[in-house]
């Protein structure tokens, strides 16, 4: 739960808190969402700290987040795993790390009697305060939601401060409760007291909005505290955090962190930290440190979300886990919910259950959830495909498959009446029509009327992998409809649609490629979006969420090639494998492609599809370091833990279609990659022969898996349950493995039947 960190005021960029630009510091707060897009999430409670007041009065301190606003130190930010360091212009230096449900702060102060502090204000640019810092908590979030709230210092207690508030999640609908209990040490407290916005006083310990009938108003409004000199300049604050009580909170600190030991918190969190690391080991002599750093930021990135929540589920009582920011399955399930599957399978079987208890108490599977409340729905029902990709792959322990296969057949069945929380909509005309018309008429439950051609192929996906998990359950005549369902996707194919745009000077020209998806309207007629629209080159953020438009974050262009599970039908339509690579090659060449959302991980190894695996090798190392690197702009989106499991992926050398057993080879980026496999003490081993440190040599002549001949270009999961040598012959040459017709990867066309390959 406890993810300290400062936040900073950088507007429409601070989601997770922090951000690397020359924004000031707001606070330190204790409980982040890793890098969602749009509104920010959680930073409940923060920090900040004075190292003084002016003229030695509490009064005359700043306590608003927009007056309190501090910059930083130019170039003292650092991070590492279980540590974040910053350095304040009031002299303060801030350091934290955490435990499971606590943080623990080091603030620490220069030992003079006065300390000249850098202000905003430009007629007073610094002001000497006496040295007698003073610690306030708000009861403020990142996204200012606060509606009502309490909170309560105690003087008797060594200072300690306790509150809670309700707060609004960040993008979906509802409400939820956190606590929180702060003890601090390393100075005698002088004098205590609450404010509401810049208002301070020492007379009242106590505001209450829940039950003494005064409501704080949203905006800032908490405790304070302030201490003699610190006997070792420094200050320490134990922040135990909560989603059930006050008391729940300060046991989780005083049983996490019972000394207020920094050293030793920092050390267990970093000990933690490699211990899930440790399912990975790659010898990179020779690689470059940037390459090295993004590899491994990229790995550590992917485990921060979905948040374990166990035994803080404040909405009803379970014997199964509970994990929370699903952010969102949507952007998840291409790659990180895969990744997860294979570093950390204990943490993915514990997710699989939470979704399916979240499905037994709320009705639905969900495609997004944050703040145990309901997010917005994407795209279609994504869990469909994380709950197939787990059975597949042996992520099974503990689950209740019963009710899991209930609740995706919910999904595919049954309409809810608010689907923009959940489910599908438009369930009639898929289920009649084959496909959502652009001007459906839904009786039946009611969600943004957009995103038809979007929802509509991830629908048909669904029903795919609805179709596998059914087979292997032995439902065959579900798995025989729902693999009949799949192939909708056509249904939105118009073959007679060209790809025009407009140059610089205002002409309009033409590709020459034909065909792409198109809405559809009741009558069976296409309408037509612009082929380029909602991407890089063309009206980029139009395809939001409430969207007019038929495609959601993505193009035609883009949308068009999303049939993972009837790729050899897609490569037909396109005109044969020499046509989809021209066109593949084109999307990633002319700027219509966009790595900064999940749906443009996958297109970049469908080369694979059409039997020119080393195309893929090409664009996942022009992606690589160009957009994904080490850099404080190194990710290319926003990065809910699904970028940097592309990048430890592409890097690896492997890359998986979700909801399917399979994994499109390319060539690591390491002379060899160890992963733990399932099986006890084995590894499953991807060792380069001819390898070369500077990326020259990125074209597989041949392989061999365990001594044999291996010439498929893809492998199943079996290779990382039971371990074994996957071993590469590069060289600088395009060669021919992997392009005879029975070595690509498995196409699932509904001429074939259930379980066919094309």
């Amino acid at each position: 739960m406890a993810k300290a960190v400062a936040d900073t005021n950088s507007r429409a960029e601070n989601a997770a808190g922090f951000v690397s630009d020359d924004n000031p510091i707001l606070g330190f707060s204790h409980m982040h969402d890793s890098g969602t897009g749009g509104q920010p999430s959680l930073g409940n409670f923060p920090l900040f700290v004075h190292p003084g007041c002016p003229d030695d009065d509490f009064a005359k301190c700043s306590y608003s987040a927009m007056k309190r606003a501090t910059n930083r130190v130019p170039d003292s930010a650092f991070a590492a795993a279980g540590y974040f360091r910053v350095n304040l212009t009031n002299t303060v230096q801030a350091e934290m790390t955490v435990t499971a449900h606590a943080a623990l702060y080091r603030f620490s102060f220069s030992a003079r009697d006065t300390v000249g502090v850098v202000t905003a204000d430009p007629d007073r640019p610094q002001r000497d305060v006496p040295y007698s810092p003073l610690i306030l908590i708000d009861l403020a979030d990142l996204m200012n939601s606060r509606g009502i709230g309490g909170i309560q210092v105690y003087d008797d207690l060594g200072g300690r401060i306790i509150g809670e508030g309700r707060y609004a999640p960040s993008f979906g609908s509802g409400k939820y409760d956190a606590f929180f209990c702060a003890d601090f040490n390393g100075a005698e407290v002088r004098k205590t007291g609450t404010f509401t916005g810049d208002d301070a006083t020492e007379a009242e310990k106590y505001l209450d909005g829940l039950g003494s009938g005064f409501h704080i108003p949203p905006g800032s409004a908490g405790a304070w505290i302030q201490f003699d000199k610190p006997a070792n300049h420094s200050i320490l604050a134990r922040v135990g955090l909560s989603f059930i009580s006050i008391e729940r909170a300060c046991n989780n600190s005083e049983a996490e962190i019972p000394d207020f030991h920094f050293e030793k918190a920092e050390s267990d969190a970093r000990k933690a930290w490699r211990r899930k690391l440790s399912a990975i080991e790659v010898d990179a002599a020779g690689v470059s440190d940037e390459l090295q750093t993004t590899f491994w930021s990229g790995l550590y990135r992917t485990m921060l979300s979905p948040q374990n929540y166990t035994g803080e589920n404040q909405l009803w009582n379970s014997t199964e886990p509970y994990f929370d920011s699903f952010y969102c399955i949507w952007d998840s399930f291409r790659a990180q919910h895969p990744l997860l599957t294979i570093i950390d399978p204990d943490a993915q079987t514990e997710m699989v259950r939470a979704l399916i208890d979240i499905y037994k108490h709320e009705g639905k599977l969900p495609d997004c959830r944050m703040s145990f409340s309901k997010g917005y729905t994407q795209g279609g029902s994504n869990a469909d495909v994380v709950i197939t990709d787990a059975y597949l792959k042996n992520i099974r322990e503990g689950i209740d498959w019963d009710t899991a296969y209930e609740a995706v057949v919910s999904d595919a069945e049954d309409e809810p009446k608010n689907w923009g929380l959940g489910g599908r909509g438009n369930l009639a005309s898929w289920h009649k029509l084959g496909y959502i018309p652009q001007d459906d008429i839904d009786a039946v439950g009611t969600g943004p009327a957009s995103r038809t051609v979007s929802r509509g192929v991830e629908y048909a996906y669904e029903d795919f992998c609805i179709s596998l998990l059914a087979l292997e359950l032995g439902n065959h005549h579900d798995a025989v409809k729902y693999h009949y369902r799949s192939g909708n996707w056509r249904n939105y194919w118009n073959a007679n649609q060209t790809d025009q745009y407009q140059d610089d000077n205002g002409n309009t020209l033409q590709t020459p490629f034909t065909g792409f998806v198109q809405p559809r309207l009741r009558d069976g007629d296409f309408a037509l979006q612009n082929t380029r629209s909602c991407s890089p080159v063309s009206d980029t953020h139009a395809c939001y969420y409430d969207t007019r438009l038929a495609t959601y974050e993505g193009s035609p262009w883009l949308y068009s090639f999303f049939a993972p599970h009837d790729m050899a039908s897609l490569v037909r339509l396109m005109g044969g494998p020499a046509a989809f690579v021209r066109r593949l090659v084109y999307f990633h060449t002319s700027g219509i492609a966009d790595l900064g959302n999940e749906q443009a991980f996958l297109p970049v190894f469908q080369f694979h599809y059409a039997a020119r695996p080393a195309l893929s090798a090409v664009f996942a190392r022009r992606y690589i370091p160009r957009l994904f690197n080490a850099s404080v702009n190194g990710v290319p989106g926003n990065d809910d833990c699904a970028m940097g499991a592309f990048s430890a992926f592409a890097m690896m050398g492997f890359f998986p279609v979700a909801g399917q057993d399979v994994y499109l080879l390319t060539p690591p980026f390491f002379r060899e990659v160890r992963v733990r496999a399932r099986a006890e003490g084995r590894w499953a081993v991807i060792r380069v022969r001819n390898f070369d440190p500077q990326g020259g040599r990125i074209y597989i002549q041949a392989a061999r898996l365990n001594g044999r001949e291996y010439t498929r270009s893809w492998i199943t999961h079996e290779f990382f349950l039971r371990g074994g040598v996957l071993e590469f012959t590069v060289g600088d040459t395009e060669g021919s493995w992997g392009t005879a017709e029975a070595d690509l990867p498995p196409s699932h066309p509904v001429e074939q039947g259930v379980g066919g390959h094309g």
